[in-house]
């Protein structure tokens, strides 16, 4: 069983995602307020997100190298208070280029905060006790693309936009508080040479896919420019994978990818994660801009989602204990996949019951789904891969909360044209639809994907295990 100090660090670990996670996101809904206020346009503010999504990217591959130098509790430490301190900085903002450029220090504190905080949690747990303890981590990030635009509204409406800001100042106080007494200087030591090759080509790729899914996102940018980028990108990418196999000292250690479990952890889990972020900002869209309700009456009916996610939480352990992780991921891929196509199906005149029936279901097939990758993620891997898997899974996760809108986005744009293909009269809800199934069709794909584990995959961190697993019962199971 996990003792006091691994609850409280895990928790500790929980916030610190949940504000890294809503900040990415939260000052979208108060875009119009931020322009008025600096004396530009809403759509230049966009400028924010794109800023942050692209900070995040380019730093998290840095986080394992970094605790090898300075160890967990220094760098932890610093990025609570980098990310406090720049968030009373965005607040007293006067201008545009300043918000930016605080927003950058801001996500700098987040990128080291949330893969740092992970990784002491999971290296502190043994096998046994791996599945709770990073139960207590995997909510922030159900939650923060759920609640961020309904947050954001209230805050913005009641208050002003320099409340979105301002409320991590409280909480990040009381998170550098509480880490100061929780975290251990562990992980320091004599790290290996820094891999300049790789945080040139890998950063430099990252942030290459993420800008350009940014354009994609917007919109205004000329195709030609785009596929500039991505082309790009995606060449920088590939010669970062070349460099990365073939250096001893790599920035990101992709030979971890070689235990299965993990690898499949990665390739289902980013493609879950799309569809994670892109149905929390399709649903609000399609509520109010195709069947005009109300921004109150959207976002409660997207909080149904939330209330799923956190109904089944008690339940994803002893579920995964009883059933295993094939058989759940399995099924709860598929769940989101049918109610991502019945959520899409439905129109203005569609009774509210049914649709929350299909939110909640929807969300708790993805507190299910998740806690099961961020489970199994390290269920197979040795200590001494640790950093490195934490490193490589922080940066897929992240990579796929910044493609989510752009995959969201060109699956709506796509909508008008398939649509036109379908029988029966358009409506203005038709694209939506569309768009709707092609994220299912990215669930199914995670489906696919879990369908090739193997039966005993995760086995060593489940406390109810087949009498024939490879793996022999840990003492006290």
């Amino acid at each position: 069983m996990i003792d006091a100090r691994q609850r409280n660090t895990a928790l500790l670990v929980a916030g610190c995602f949940f504000m890294e996670n809503l900040d990415g996101t939260i000052v979208v809904t108060a875009a119009p307020d931020i322009g008025r206020s600096l004396a530009v346009s809403a759509t230049a503010v966009g400028v924010l997100v794109t800023a942050y999504v692209l900070t995040l990217a380019v730093l998290i591959p840095l986080s394992g190298w970094l605790t090898h130098r300075y160890g967990n509790r220094k760098v932890f430490l610093s990025a609570i208070a980098v990310f406090t301190l720049a968030s009373l900085g965005c607040a007293a903002s006067d201008s545009l280029a300043e918000l930016v450029a605080l927003r950058v220090l801001q996500a700098a504190g987040g990128a080291m905060m949330v893969p740092v905080g992970r990784l002491i949690v999971v290296a502190r747990a043994e096998k046994q006790d791996l599945m709770r303890a990073i139960s207590y981590t995997v909510w922030p990030g159900l939650l923060a693309p759920v609640i961020a635009p309904l947050a954001g509204g209230l805050l913005t409406t009641y208050a002003s936009w320099h409340w979105l800001f301002l409320i991590n100042i409280p909480l990040g106080i009381v998170a550098f508080g509480v880490a100061w007494r929780l975290i251990e200087n562990t992980g320091a030591g004599t790290p290996p040479p820094l891999d300049w090759v790789g945080v040139l080509l890998t950063c430099t790729g990252l942030a290459g896919v993420t800008y350009t899914a940014d354009l994609v996102a917007q919109g205004t940018a000329p195709w030609i420019t785009v596929t500039a980028c991505a082309a790009g990108s995606f060449a920088l990418l590939g010669a970062a994978v070349w460099h990365l196999l073939r250096t001893p000292y790599p920035l990101v250690a992709l030979r971890t990818l070689r235990v299965a479990t993990f690898r499949a952890a990665q390739l289902g889990g980013f493609l879950f994660w799309l569809v994670v972020g892109a149905v929390p900002f399709l649903l609000p869209l399609m509520f109010q801009t195709a069947f005009g309700w109300s921004a109150v009456k959207s976002g409660a009916l997207v909080l149904c989602v939330f209330v799923g996610n956190v109904g089944i939480k008690p339940a994803t352990i002893p579920l995964t204990n009883r059933f295993g992780f094939k058989p759940l991921l399995v099924a709860a891929t598929l769940a989101v996949a049918l109610s991502t196509v019945g959520l899409g199906l439905t129109t203005a005149a569609t009774a509210l019951p049914v649709i929350v029936v299909l939110a909640l279901i929807s969300g708790v097939a993805r507190s299910v789904a998740l806690s099961s990758y961020s489970n199994i993620t390290f269920s197979d891997i040795a200590p001494a891969q640790l950093r490195d898997a934490n490193t490589l899974g922080a940066t897929t996760t992240q990579l796929a909360a910044g493609l989510a809108i752009a995959v969201a986005t060109v699956a709506l744009r796509l909508g008008g044209p398939l649509g036109r293909l379908l029988p029966g009269p358009q409506t203005g809800s038709t694209a939506y639809t569309v768009a709707f199934g092609l994220l299912a069709l990215a669930a199914l794909a995670a489906t696919v994907s879990a369908l090739r584990l193997s039966s005993q995959a995760g086995d060593t961190v489940r406390s109810s295990r087949p009498a024939a697993a490879a793996v022999p019962a840990a003492p006290g199971d």
